[in-house]
């Protein structure tokens, strides 16, 4: 596996986990009404959204001819 792929799999996995958390704090939030639950939520998805750029970013720099 090269290190392009590697790095495109990584990426990948943290915006899947960023996803997650997101989702495990709006869950949270449903049972206490804690606000920052919502801060993290809304942190995580501004994080996978970021993520998503960049790795859509990286792939147009490292393109193969």
């Amino acid at each position: 596996m090269s290190l392009r792929a590697f790095h495109l799999l990584f990426i990948g996995l943290s915006i899947v986990l960023a996803a997650f958390v997101a989702a495990w704090a709006v869950g949270e939030y449903r049972v206490a009404h804690d606000a920052s639950y919502i801060v993290a939520a809304v942190g995580s998805l501004c994080g996978a959204a970021a993520l998503a750029v960049y790795v859509t970013a990286f792939q147009k720099k490292t393109k193969r001819l």
